[in-house]
């Protein structure tokens, strides 16, 4: 398995704080929620570990997780989808989870229900990047 079996990335020219902005209205525009943000290089300083720019963005859509959660519950473990922006090498990149994986697990959810949200994300990551 690849990095993009399951995952969606893109570059960006944006600087980092922008690309968080960009996904955030993208979330917006998308009609999804968002959930939480997590930054985790500061969350990491605090314990005196160094890293670079990552902030873990939460987002959920209301339709694809009840049409999910009615079929396995347990697919609770694959929530909330997540949007990460990095900065790596003074580059900033824009990924997502592929949500079409969750097929792949839990067989109820067929591949056609969980491309409908993975479509959803793309749509976000491209429209942020």
């Amino acid at each position: 398995m690849n990095t993009e079996d399951f995952a969606y990335i893109v570059e960006t020219g944006k600087s980092f704080d922008e690309a968080v902005v960009s996904v955030l209205r993208a979330v917006e525009q998308k009609g999804w929620s968002l959930f939480q943000i997590y930054d985790v290089r500061e969350r990491l300083a605090a314990k005196g570990f160094s890293q670079g720019p990552l902030k873990i963005i939460e987002i959920c859509s209301g339709k694809h997780a009840h049409q999910f959660l009615a079929k396995n519950r347990l697919v609770s473990l694959c929530m909330p989808c997540k949007i990460n922006v990095l900065e790596d090498r003074g580059k900033v990149s824009i990924a997502g989870m592929r949500p079409a994986m969750i097929s792949q697990f839990f067989p109820e959810i067929s591949p056609a229900e969980a491309a409908q949200a993975e479509r959803d994300i793309l749509e976000i990551i491209d429209s942020a990047r």
